[in-house]
């Protein structure tokens, strides 16, 4: 349920677009060892995104903006690594962000077991 041929991040933010504070945190961890900032929130943040290297969408609390991050990530922050996660029982989420155009689609299992190194690569 993945794609692990998406090109190395030129940035150095990542931001998360998610409703879940608890597993925000072991993001944003995981973010700060590879050396990057972290940003939070439930749409991409305004102003200048050139320094975004990973784009994080949690499909189980934010799927809803699942069209326009995919869209808005080209146009402002192109060499973005778009990661969408969820469920692995909601095939529909998954399905329709592969569609969209999402980088890396993965299972809320795939994305913790990645978690550790995903930012380093």
């Amino acid at each position: 349920m993945s794609d692990t041929s998406s090109p190395v991040p030129s940035g150095t933010r990542v931001v998360m677009l998610s409703g879940d504070l608890m597993f925000a945190s072991r993001v944003k961890s995981a973010a700060e060892r590879a050396g990057c900032s972290f940003a939070l929130g439930g749409k991409l943040p305004a102003g200048d995104l050139n320094d975004v290297g990973w784009v994080v969408l949690d499909l189980s609390t934010r799927s809803g903006l699942l069209p326009d991050v995919v869209q808005q990530c080209y146009q402002r922050c192109p060499g973005a690594n778009l990661v969408a996660y969820g469920p692995h029982v909601q095939v529909e989420k998954l399905k329709a962000a592969r569609e969209a155009g999402v980088t890396r689609v993965l299972t809320n299992g795939q994305f913790d077991a990645m978690l550790p190194q995903l930012f380093g690569s």
